[in-house]
This record gives C-alpha cells, sequence and structure tokens, in this order.
C-alpha cells in the first residue's frame, strides 16, 4: 500500500514557516457558473493589432502585473520582471528595432512553410501598434538571481514560470476590457540593450497594451474543440 503523503513534513515544519491555506468553496451550482462564466469571458479574447491611442491609467497595468505575479513559480524564485514603457520616444525606438528585425525574418529569415502558416493573418513586418497603443510591457526572465551577500542564485524551470505568469497577465487585461497582443520579434537583444537591463535577464515577450480602435478587425478563426485538446486516460482493467 502506497505511503500518505504527508505536507509539510515535520522536519520541514520545524525549520521553515507554514501557514493554514484555505479558498473559497461554492456548491456545486455555482461551480459551473463560475467556470463557464470565466469560460464566456475568455472566449471573447483575441490578439489586436489596431489600437486606440486612448489613454490607459498606469492602475490597470500595475494591476495586471501585480495579478501576473500570483503565479507559480520553480522553487518560488519569480523569475519575471515586467517592464513598463510609455515614453513615446522609447516607443518609437523599439518600433524600428523590431521592425528591422522582423523585416529581415519575412523577407529571408522565414522559409516559405513558416510565411504560409502566417498568411491567413495578414501579419507582415511593419508594427505600428508599437507606437499607438498607450503602454509597452517587455517581460523578462531572470536566468539567475543574487542572493543577499552577492551570490549568483541559480533558478529553476525559468521560461515556464514566465510563461504561465505571462498567461495571467493576458487573462488579467482582458478582464479589464484591455487589449494586447503577444510579439516576440526575434532576435530580442535589442530590447535589453535600448531597456537598460542586466545581463542575467533576456527578454521574453512583449506586449502593446491598450484599448482596441472603434473599426479594429481580426482574422476569422476556430478554437480547437474540447475533443481535441482534452485527454481521458481510461482506468486500467
Amino acid at each position: 500500500m502506497t505511503e500518505p503523503y504527508v505536507y509539510p513534513r515535520p522536519e520541514d515544519a520545524a525549520k521553515y514557516p507554514f501557514v493554514e491555506h484555505r479558498i473559497e468553496q461554492y456548491d456545486a451550482a455555482e461551480q459551473e457558473m463560475r467556470g463557464e462564466a470565466f469560460l464566456r469571458l475568455m472566449e471573447q479574447r483575441r490578439s489586436v493589432r489596431t489600437f486606440s491611442d486612448d489613454p490607459v491609467p498606469r492602475q490597470l497595468l500595475e494591476l495586471a502585473i501585480q495579478t501576473a505575479a500570483t503565479a507559480p513559480s520553480g522553487a518560488h524564485m519569480q523569475p519575471w520582471k515586467f517592464v513598463v514603457i510609455g515614453d513615446t520616444e522609447i516607443k518609437q525606438q523599439i518600433r524600428q528595432a523590431a521592425e528591422e528585425e522582423e523585416r529581415l525574418n519575412y523577407q529571408g529569415r522565414m522559409n516559405d512553410e513558416w510565411q504560409e502558416a502566417l498568411s491567413h493573418l495578414g501579419t507582415h513586418w511593419r508594427k505600428g501598434y508599437l507606437e499607438t497603443a498607450p503602454w509597452i510591457v517587455v517581460v523578462f526572465e531572470e536566468r539567475y538571481g543574487s542572493t543577499p551577500e552577492g551570490t549568483k542564485q541559480h533558478h529553476y524551470y525559468v521560461k515556464e514560470s514566465v510563461g504561465m505568469a505571462c498567461g495571467l497577465f493576458i487573462a488579467a487585461l482582458h478582464n479589464m476590457g484591455l487589449a494586447t497582443l503577444p510579439h516576440t520579434p526575434s532576435p530580442m537583444a535589442f530590447l535589453t540593450r535600448l531597456l537598460g537591463r542586466p545581463e542575467n535577464e533576456r527578454p521574453f515577450v512583449l506586449f502593446p497594451v491598450g484599448y482596441p480602435t472603434a473599426d479594429a478587425q481580426v482574422p476569422v478563426l476556430d478554437r480547437k474543440p474540447l475533443s481535441e485538446v482534452m485527454i481521458d486516460v481510461p482506468p486500467k482493467a
């Protein structure tokens, strides 16, 4: 018989602080209602490429980033930095550098198969939304940190951790009625240079953030049905 799982172990509880954890409990009907409401909300989420220049209060970005920072992370190292840019000149510099990398991608780095896969989205190397959107948020992954004594501190499962934080960031923005688009102009080293980030950080993704224009359009796309993304493992006979 499998031994019962005990957490925390008594020896760990004697060395480190632990507290009781409770989450709000709902009856079955409310659980389903809340789940369906959140699904309906997220089904409306789309990546937007035409942004209004209407101002977005910084407080909304702070709320979204605080939400993102609740994500789980390897060894609880929280290996992320969310760099917020609202300055017009810096946004212009980011656009120019991103467009140069993307122009090279579309004109030579990307093979025909890759470009064909993107064709129905109507994308191209020009990225005007990087200037129009009132904010750009660049997410950096911290490859390693430092201890209070100044020694190098390893981080674990960095990409997985930062990816989960970015998913929460996108959901938080959408929940507040804001639009965004994950953009990875590859290579992204220019972001480290432009934003003066330290060598232990690497650009992960950037997000223009704002409101869609009144005439914003998105491609007609189908999301995979549940039957294609959820796999049930049958019990062993």
